[in-house]
């Protein structure tokens, strides 16, 4: 089940606004997908990144996948303990498994991505 309190690019990136602080993630979709992770980057604090910007990659025994930013900011936080650790993604992607927090530079860029029912279809046509 996709939760509906978060926005959702087609890559698989979700992202969880509370006021201009916004959280992402990639969704359980795409980590049953990668299977097997063996390996996180993530940004440094500090890093302003654009909407479509790469802020990292994961990898799996599969493949190397982009993560990019579903809205522009500044990053604010990172989740070192899941880059340490990124078997434990597969655990709880929707909440343990965050892995950026930014703050927003402007608020429109939210209206364009993906709402629960959209990105529950588009995983649906994937399958």
């Amino acid at each position: 089940m996709v939760p509906t309190d978060r926005r959702f690019l087609d890559s698989h990136e979700w992202a969880k606004r509370d006021g201009n602080v916004v959280t992402i993630g990639i969704t359980a979709f795409a980590v049953e997908h990668l299977s097997d992770l063996t390996f996180l980057s993530l940004p440094t604090v500090g890093s302003k990144l654009k909407k479509g910007d790469r802020f990292g990659e994961i990898e799996s025994v599969k493949a190397v996948s982009e993560l990019f930013v579903p809205v522009g900011g500044e990053v604010t936080a990172v989740n070192q303990a899941l880059a340490d650790d990124v078997q434990s993604l597969a655990a709880d992607p929707w909440n343990k498994g965050w892995m950026i927090k930014l703050k927003v530079t402007a608020d429109t860029e939210w209206n364009g991505l993906l709402d629960s029912a959209a990105y529950e279809k588009k995983c649906a046509e994937e399958h």
